[in-house]
């Protein structure tokens, strides 16, 4: 009798890849919502402190923004923890939360170029890891 051959799915470096790009979506995630909490809170704690020109055609007030980042960094947070115990659910709700983080942080560019950049960037991440993570692998 021979032993039994280890199919390509369940190979051990497919495996880890899996686990491996899992983490780093929930890390870069987790990331990204602490980065958008503590922007929400700077737009609040000191509207003077982000200027923007008189004709941007997405202008909100900077109460609304920060309110805006801070929601998004919030439920960001909470999905990463999802994604950290392996639910399900986290992995469909951060591919919305990072698509809805890249839209805001492109509308909030004006106002903060250097962290909508490094958000924007992040949420890249995030949904490159997330669609390279294949759990019937594990």
């Amino acid at each position: 009798m021979t032993a039994p051959r280890q199919s390509h799915a369940n190979h051990p470096v497919r495996q880890g890849f899996a686990i491996g790009t899992t983490v780093a979506a929930a890390c870069l995630l987790f990331v990204a919502g602490v980065v958008a909490l503590l922007q929400g809170i700077a737009a609040l704690a000191d509207n003077d402190l982000l200027v923007v020109g008189v004709n941007y055609t997405f202008e909100f007030d900077v109460t609304t923004w920060g309110w805006i980042h801070i929601v998004l960094g919030i439920i960001g947070i909470a999905v990463s923890l999802g994604l950290f115990v392996g639910m399900t659910w986290a992995r469909g709700m951060a591919f919305v939360i990072a698509a809805l983080s890249i839209v805001a942080n492109f509308l909030w560019l004006p106002y903060y170029p250097l962290w909508s950049i490094v958000i924007i960037a992040l949420d890249v991440a995030v949904i490159w890891a997330v669609a390279t993570w294949r759990p019937d692998e594990v």
